[in-house]
Order: structure tokens, then C-alpha cells, then sequence
């Protein structure tokens, strides 16, 4: 589009021609009207806050609602007020790397291996080579002044 002073040419569209309402942008509202639309059902739940704090949080209707909620104000943790608190579900301990070797040995058994392994590796049957190089000397003491 090429303008001659302040006119467009002949034949030529403006901006203010285009069929695009002024004032609207990419991802703006909507114009549409909510007429006709059936929302889903909602129900209000009330939280309170360990720190004073009351709030609401709409939800469906058919969502499980959760009783522990994280307050908007303080960030804490907040139950609901009319709702009864889970029961707690059976946690298995956690089984550690000692846990399940005594399930295959017994004390005195690791004792004895213990000492096994720890005579093959001052003997040099066993362990990194750089730990056994022959003719290796003593490390050197600092002297103190």
C-alpha cells in the first residue's frame, strides 16, 4: 500500500477497512455471550489454614475432594472444614542393604568373613595392585621444626 501524502490511492484498503474489530487482539476475551451454556455442577469447599486463614475453592460436583489443601495466603498446609480426614494406608518399612543381608547371614557370619577378606587384602591376594608394589618405602614423616 503506498500513500501519497496522506491518502491512500484508488482502489486501495485502509486499516480502518479491514473486517478485524479495532481493539482486539490474538487470545484476547471473547465476544461471545455465555447464553445458552449449562455450566457444570459446583460445589464451594472450605478450607481453614493452621495460621488463621479461611478460603473457598469451587470444584465439581463429582471431583474426590481433597482434604488437605495448600493455602493462597501463606502456603501451608490446610484442611478442610467439613470433611473427615482420611485413614492412613499401611506403609511397608523401607528395607535397607543391611536389612536384607542379615536375612542371609547371620552376625557371627559376617564377623568371619570380615576377617577373611581383610587378611587377603593385607596378604595382597586381593585389592587395587598399586596397594601392593614390591619394594615400595615407607611413607616419609614430616619433621617438625
Amino acid at each position: 500500500m503506498t500513500y501519497d501524502g496522506d491518502t491512500p490511492k484508488s482502489g486501495e484498503r485502509t486499516m480502518a477497512d479491514r473486517a478485524t474489530l479495532r481493539g482486539s487482539r490474538l487470545g484476547g476475551t471473547s465476544f461471545e455471550d455465555e447464553s445458552g451454556i449449562e455450566f457444570a455442577p459446583r460445589q464451594l469447599v472450605t478450607y481453614d489454614c493452621a495460621n488463621g486463614h479461611q478460603f473457598d475453592i469451587p470444584m465439581s460436583a463429582e471431583a474426590d475432594i481433597p482434604f488437605v489443601w495448600e493455602c493462597p495466603r501463606c502456603g501451608a498446609a490446610s484442611r478442610q472444614r467439613d470433611g473427615s480426614e482420611p485413614e492412613s494406608k499401611f506403609e511397608k518399612p523401607v528395607r535397607t542393604h543391611w536389612d536384607m543381608l542379615l536375612e542371609r547371614r547371620s552376625i557371627p557370619e559376617l564377623e568371619d568373613i570380615l576377617s577373611e577378606r581383610l587378611e587377603l587384602l593385607r596378604t595382597g591376594a586381593i585389592g587395587p595392585a598399586h596397594l601392593h608394589r614390591r619394594g615400595r618405602s615407607a611413607p616419609k614423616s614430616k619433621k617438625s621444626a
